[in-house]
């Protein structure tokens, strides 16, 4: 009898979880933590709908999902130029500081002509942009990290500020991609010589 009654027991428990589900009701949530908002100034330029939203972004991969913004376009481009795109992609659990279409602006057209038409030096400046882990807030209040290029950058603040080698601010910070965190930066960042 108290075989029948678990089983009877374990069978009203699935049904909790599935029958609202089949009914189209929410079922109970279980599982994971709420992750953060992205935070920022320039978090409101980013389109409200569509594959450049933030939730549009976070389905498809890093270099595609920056794609799709229209703040990042420089960056884009320079990732497709240096041939960086499926390399993205397909990478994993990375964080990207993505420079904003703002901070290209800064670097005199004659000198970010010159970087672009040189693939190794493009390459290597690009991948100074790209953390080999995905970073959370948290870790980068005071942190120091290892880029893809081989050096290393520093990050500071809290809360909702932080900058990246004390010469970056990170104005739309936490986005994530299929398979990044991207921290939207207004400024260039430079490889150690």
């Amino acid at each position: 009898m108290s075989s029948t009654r678990t089983r009877r027991s374990a069978l009203l428990a699935a049904a909790a979880f599935v029958l609202p589900v089949t009914l189209g009701v929410a079922a109970p949530a279980f599982a994971d933590a709420p992750k953060a908002d992205p935070y920022g100034p320039a978090c409101a330029s980013v389109p409200k709908d569509g594959a450049g939203s933030l939730a549009g972004m976070a389905k498809d991969p890093v270099a595609t999902a920056a794609s799709h913004n229209p703040a990042l376009s420089t960056l884009v481009a320079a990732v497709k130029k240096a041939g960086l795109a499926d390399t993205l992609n397909n990478a994993q659990n990375i964080t990207v500081f993505a420079p904003s279409n703002d901070a290209f602006k800064k670097i005199p057209k004659a000198d970010l002509a010159k970087i672009l038409a040189d693939k190794a030096q493009l390459t290597k400046l690009l991948t100074y942009h790209v953390v080999g882990e995905k970073l959370t807030p948290k870790q980068m209040e005071n942190g120091t990290f290892k880029t893809l290029e081989g050096g290393s950058l520093t990050t500071a603040g809290s809360g909702t500020t932080f900058t990246v080698n004390k010469t970056a601010k990170v104005v739309c910070g936490d986005v994530q991609t299929a398979n990044a965190t991207v921290n939207i930066i207004d400024t260039v960042l430079t490889p150690p010589k």
